[in-house]
């Protein structure tokens, strides 16, 4: 038995802009945080020929053509892996929460379909491959940093080039800044799961047609991006609050789908108690708000957030990425 599991994350600044349309032109860049919300998922050697998946539901088939889970076929054929197999998946976090609980789902897969090969791979290599399922194979209007975060890990820049090659750095921070940043941040639950892929193929096809509104926002943003690196390497963390808030105010106007009036008034609440600034995790639409609160107001903003209904979920920073928790395994093939 091989027991495989992958980090999801939260974007702490140039979300949106790892997307093909608008970095194949401008160059993107962001800064993302892995969190301990984990994607697992167990592989074993199945009895029988056939393959058997176990996740929201149950398949048992004969042939991989049969497969109606996307991921789960695509990623069995690119390793080469046809039969007598059991895979199964459990994760922390509903999908469709904007943690990228998707591409961690197929980091954690690739990560335990190799080593079930008995082919021990690197992370910048399942981070490439899971791109490669999702954006190329499938067709997904997603863009490359949840499959980079789910695989690496940690508080990490990410710049994405023009030709499509990711180049990854950690945050240079001290520890005891990383300690301060995770006790800063509140993540709260909205209750709403949405589909990213709905709110991002707008955002997409506006790229693509060199739309000037979208591209200046996504200008403005990666910019942020490049602001948040330097407040935050220098020690000045309060200033991530800040331009939290403006990426918030920058990230509604790209698609009226992003937010609601409960979401808003859920975020005037919070700022009117101590929090910075804040904005939805990923595409926007419901899943997860983050906020940046101000200190001694955790408590308070914690009630308030759950008296109107949100679920505040504690998290972790992750610094190891993917990873192999358990193999029983002896020789599979």
């Amino acid at each position: 038995m091989i027991l495989a599991r992958a980090p999801m994350r939260i974007t702490l600044g140039g979300g949106g802009t790892d997307l093909p349309s608008y970095y194949s032109r401008y160059g993107g860049f962001l800064i993302a945080g892995a969190i301990d919300k984990y994607c697992n998922i167990t592989a074993h050697k199945r009895f029988y020929d056939s393959i058997r998946l176990s996740y929201s539901q149950t398949e048992i088939v004969d042939n991989i053509s049969e497969i109606k889970h996307r991921i789960f076929r695509t990623a069995l054929e690119l390793v080469g892996i046809n039969h007598g197999i059991e895979l199964h998946s459990a994760a922390d976090v509903p999908s469709g929460c904007g943690l990228g609980s998707s591409s961690s789902f197929t980091v954690a897969l690739l990560h335990a379909l190799h080593v079930y090969n008995k082919d021990y791979t690197t992370q910048k290599r399942l981070a490439e491959e899971a791109c490669h399922i999702e954006i190329d194979l499938m067709g997904e209007p997603i863009g490359k940093q949840d499959q980079y975060m789910a695989a690496l890990g940690g508080l990490t820049c990410l710049t994405f080039e023009k030709d499509g090659t990711v180049i990854f750095e950690p945050l240079r921070i001290s520890a005891d800044d990383e300690d301060e940043l995770e006790d800063h941040l509140l993540m709260f639950f909205t209750g709403k799961e949405r589909s990213a892929s709905e709110i991002l193929c707008d955002q997409d096809q506006k790229s693509k047609n060199e739309d000037p509104s979208i591209i200046d926002n996504l200008n403005q943003i990666k910019d942020i991006g490049f602001q948040t690196r330097k407040y935050l390497e220098s020690g000045n963390l309060n200033m991530l609050g800040e331009l939290m808030n403006v990426h918030w105010e920058l990230k509604k106007r790209r698609s009226g789908k992003i937010s609601d009036p409960h979401i808003d008034e859920c975020y005037e609440l919070a700022r009117k108690n101590g929090v910075i600034g804040g904005k939805l995790i990923g595409a926007g639409g419901g899943g997860f708000l983050l906020f940046y609160c101000e200190n001694g107001c955790k408590k308070r903003i914690i009630q308030q957030m759950e008296d109107a209904g949100l679920r505040w979920e504690k998290f972790h920073f992750d610094f190891d990425g993917t990873k192999i928790l358990a193999n029983t395994s002896t020789r599979y093939r």
